[in-house]
């Protein structure tokens, strides 16, 4: 193939590259070509256009410069296709050369998948800073898990989730490149034996039990209209031998390949259920894998430059993605003073000088921590290790707070309250120079409650970064026909710079400018009323006010305050048909985990409602419910441009940021929220008139569950929330079951522990006037797009740049390319 066919950007290089890639790499023909053989056939072309800027990037890795190391076990990429177009400027060149070979590149883009690689706000945390750290011509590598199967794909059958396998990788994935040559040797459980080696110095060898290989798998990860492009590497488990010949001879044909089958399993599945013992070893085994294998990539690279191993932390600044990855501050010790034979001290500061640790923590018992007895026997060398620097760290808390027992136990690597456990969260904040929250109030709490003592140790390590989402991925691509108004309206330069978007508030009040915009949100709701009917054959207009809740499902997140409001909406229509009200579609997403009993049943209570409003003739056209099921990035690229409503409803303080409700309101839907995570701060930027602010705070929570909360006292004073609570229980929508639900009645009526009946006037009040103001649509209009236009401080940039301002200090490397 020439190479203007090969790396070309004109519409004739591109058509000729994607018949090329069809014959060379799929072996097909266009007659028998298949629609994602035609996808496949695109996807090798795009990527052939990233590999000369991919290179060049990956080529300064060896150079004397900082590169970022993102340790995370989630990144919730989303397809690719489509953000590459965007990032190379080459979307109307590969539309014009499909359709001359009579092909649809929204069709083909369709084919794409969801990579099974994340299921949470980290993870999205995450893919939104490997896109701005491109964006940014920052270099970086994100480190992470090549997981065969994703969390779970979501099934609703009779109202109830069903897990099923999510077979992510059934078709192959044409952004990845195995890299057969990049494998280290990761080493389980055993034994440590202690020796003095020829100098006459302490060592300890790990003798382990067992042994398997990390693979390397590198995608790319460009940035918009820049050269530099990233990458993501990602590491897959196998078996240092796959196949044991002499038991195959004897006949133990199963047994030949046990060691595949138990190597394979750590990369098998993201998030496998920690409930079992036998799942919690996995897990943490899981997570050992990974980020030991990153530390020794790492470790090559540096020495690549031929520096010294004590130079490591001017090489790489280290970036732990929560908590999960903190076993990486035992490793690099491990690493460092075992296999390199670095003085301790000397180790202790160098480790401390490559980490920095992102908290996503709202509450002390959530902090993840492992049982001693599993750390000892899968981990018994960075036991020992955590032992030493637990150690040394309490010698120095004597020294400033002598004969204060408690509050060296509060500080403790170790936990010895019940059970030992190994506190990880401790770990990654002593382990690091830098440990940041995720929103203003998030970092306030991680200060005062979550991290109170190592606050007043190290107060100079604490800090606050909002997080963002990239707007890239959840406007321009997400919303096209916003992004093209917008870009008509005051240019595109924020779509590289959204603090640029602040120009769009002068055009709020222009007629013209609200009439397309409500136009543009009418054909989002429209496109996803279809999606849903096709989905759940639920009908719903796209006329109604569109008030959706996208969160995974929790007690903490509230989706049962939620359907106190449908209900109580539904019995205000019952009691009085003719009453007047604002007709409303309530749409709910989201994953519950599986053995999650109480956020199982609130799924199922949702369904249920839906059940019984959807076919009651009464409410026709005034009230629907729908489940979108199987939220992630490709159907929430279809969810949050269709919003009229987002609930940000969490419990107060219970919440760190909340990147869900930023996309809602980068697409212009006006927020209904408690005062939590990244709530108060766009309460701070787009006004207390274009937002819904209800329900206690954190410290009102606080002050109420200290002098005895009581939620009866709720319920019975309310008639609205006990006619709403009463039909529950009366099995109305449980086909006259009154056990069904009666579980989660109990744990509102006795406990509440999320203060849902305490929050439900002030809430119900709130969306009162919400239906009152959703009524004049030219105002509406003026809010959404103040909303818009106000959102700049909440792009992944600002944080990533943030990131490097305050913590790592990279400097920016731009890439010129030989042949543009």
């Amino acid at each position: 193939m020439p190479k203007e066919y090969r790396t070309g950007l004109t519409v004739e290089a591109i058509r000729q590259s994607v018949l090329d890639n069809l014959y060379f790499h799929l072996g097909k023909i266009p007659d028998t070509a298949t629609q994602h053989d035609w996808y496949m056939a695109l996807a090798y072309t795009v990527r052939d256009r990233l590999m000369q800027r991919w290179i060049k990037t990956v080529q300064n890795y060896t150079e004397d410069l900082t590169v970022v190391a993102y340790l995370s076990d989630e990144f919730l990429m989303g397809p690719q296709l489509g953000m590459h177009l965007i990032n190379l400027g080459i979307s109307n060149e590969i539309s014009q050369a499909l359709q001359g070979l009579g092909l649809n590149v929204q069709e083909l883009a369709g084919q794409e998948g969801e990579p099974g690689l994340g299921n949470s706000g980290l993870g999205m945390l995450a893919a939104c800073s490997m896109d701005s750290l491109a964006t940014l011509e920052i270099p970086a590598i994100g480190y992470g898990i090549r997981y065969e199967f994703g969390a779970f794909h979501q099934e609703i059958r009779d109202g109830w989730q069903v897990e099923m396998t999510d077979k992510w990788l059934r078709h192959g994935n044409p952004w990845e490149v195995q890299r057969h040559e990049i494998a280290y040797t990761v080493n389980i459980g055993g034994h440590t034996e202690s020796y003095y080696d020829e100098q006459d110095c302490f060592r300890v060898r790990w003798i382990p039990k067992f042994a398997l290989k990390g693979t390397a798998y590198d995608i790319p990860v460009s940035g918009y209209r820049v050269a530099t492009t990233n990458l993501l590497r990602l590491w897959k488990s196998e078996a240092v031998e796959t196949f044991d010949y002499e038991a195959f001879n004897i006949g133990d044909y199963f047994g030949a390949v046990n060691e595949k089958i138990a190597s394979e399993s750590i990369s098998k599945i993201l998030y496998p259920d920690d409930e079992p013992y036998i799942g919690k070893q996995l897990r943490l085994a899981q997570q050992y894998f990974f980020v030991s294998c990153a530390l020794q990539d790492m470790i090559r690279l540096h020495l690549l430059r031929w520096k010294n191993i004590n130079a490591f932390s001017s090489s790489f600044a280290v970036q732990l993605n929560d908590t999960h990855p903190a076993i990486a501050v035992a490793e690099l010790m491990r690493l460092l003073v075992d296999e390199h034979l670095v003085n301790w001290d000397k180790a202790w500061y160098i480790t401390q000088n490559a980490f920095s640790y992102t908290n996503h923590a709202t509450l002390t018992e959530a902090l993840e921590k492992w049982p001693l007895s599993i750390f000892a026997n899968i981990l018994p060398r960075h036991l020992e290790i955590i032992y030493e620097i637990n150690r040394r760290f309490l010698d120095e808390i004597w020294l400033k707070y002598p004969d204060n027992n408690e509050k060296s136990s509060s500080i403790s690597l170790i936990d010895e309250s019940d059970q030992k456990y190994v506190r990880m969260a401790h770990l990654g904040s002593l382990g690091s120079h830098a440990v940041n929250g995720v929103s203003e109030i998030h970092s306030e709490l991680l200060k005062k409650t979550v991290f109170p003592d190592l606050y007043e140790l190290y107060p100079e390590r604490f800090l606050n970064i909002t997080s963002g989402v990239t707007q890239r991925r959840w406007m321009a691509l997400s919303n096209p026909g916003l992004a093209e108004l917008i870009t008509n309206t005051i240019g595109e330069g924020w779509i590289s710079n959204l603090e640029g978007i602040k120009q769009l508030e002068a055009f709020a009040n222009e007629p013209n400018l609200r009439k397309k915009w409500l136009q543009i949100k009418h054909e989002n709701k429209s496109e996803l009323t279809e999606i849903l009917h096709a989905r759940t054959g639920v009908s719903i207009r796209p006329d109604t006010l569109f008030d959706i809740q996208m969160k995974r499902f929790h007690e903490s997140r509230r989706q049962h305050l939620n359907a106190l409001h449908i209900i109580t909406l539904y019995n205000r229509i019952k009691r009085n048909p003719q009453t007047d009200i604002t007709p409303r579609t309530f749409i709910f997403g989201g994953k519950a985990s599986p053995g999650y009993f109480i956020a199982n049943l609130i799924l199922k209570l949702i369904n249920s409602i839906a059940e019984v409003v959807n076919n009651d003739p009464d409410v026709a056209g005034r009230l629907n419910v729908v489940f979108f099921p199987d939220l992630n990035v490709k159907n929430g690229q279809k969810i949050y441009p269709a919003a009229d409503l987002s609930e940000q409803i969490s419990t107060a303080g219970r919440e760190s940021a909340g990147t869900g409700g930023i996309k809602f309101s980068m697409n212009g839907a006006l927020t209904i929220g408690t005062s939590n995570g990244t709530n108060r701060e766009i309460h701070e930027e787009v006004g207390a008139e274009n937002m819904f602010l209800f329900g206690l705070s954190a410290e009102e929570i606080s002050a109420m569950k200290s002098e005895g909360y009581n939620p009866m006292a709720y319920y019975n004073e309310n008639p609205d929330l006990k006619a709403a609570v009463d039909l529950i229980s009366s099995g109305y929508f449980s086909k006259k079951d009154t056990d069904l639900f009666k579980p989660l009645v109990d744990s509102l009526l006795c406990r509440d522990e999320q203060m849902v009946l305490a929050d439900y006037q002030s809430y119900i009040d709130c969306q009162d006037r919400i239906s009152i103001a959703f009524r004049d649509k030219e105002k509406w209009a003026g809010m959404s797009i103040l909303n818009v236009a106000r959102m700049g401080k909440f792009s992944s940039d600002r944080s990533i740049r943030e990131y490097n301002e305050k913590i790592w200090n990279a400097a920016p490397l731009k890439i010129e390319l030989e042949d543009k």
